[in-house]
């Protein structure tokens, strides 16, 4: 575990964040080399989630997050396909993933990122920070 800074994805998370400030007490996780984001919850954030792509590194994650603070309710949610992720979440449940808005507010995204989110990815244009 490393500070979310240090994550290869946090730039790019950062800039489309309703409220930054959620990052201070987020980290990132090394998987394979790679450190990438486990956001925290709070503020706008309800939730959140870490993709696995091995149950044994989904059970690290959570016994990485266990007690840390913006990461309560921590669960599996085991995937029936061998080509999706296990995701370990945290915080409230996640609404229906067919609403981009809906699904978009609950994580904490800025209605700039979730509009550029829903539009045809042939029509979307480059967030700038």
């Amino acid at each position: 575990m490393l500070p979310a800074s240090q994550a290869y994805d946090f730039e790019y998370i950062r800039t489309r964040l309703a409220d930054p400030s959620v990052l201070e007490h987020s980290v990132a996780i090394r998987v394979f080399r790679a450190p990438l984001l486990a956001i925290a919850v709070g503020g706008p954030r309800l939730g959140g989630y870490f993709l696995a792509a091995e149950p044994i590194i989904a059970m690290s994650v959570v016994n990485l997050l266990t007690g840390r603070y913006g990461f309560p309710n921590l669960r599996l949610s085991w995937s029936s396909s061998p080509h999706s992720g296990h995701a370990v979440e945290w915080g409230d449940t996640p609404p229906h993933r067919g609403d981009h808005v809906q699904y978009g507010r609950f994580y904490g995204y800025a209605e700039a990122a979730i509009s550029a989110y829903s539009r045809p990815p042939q029509t979307r244009e480059l967030m700038k920070p």
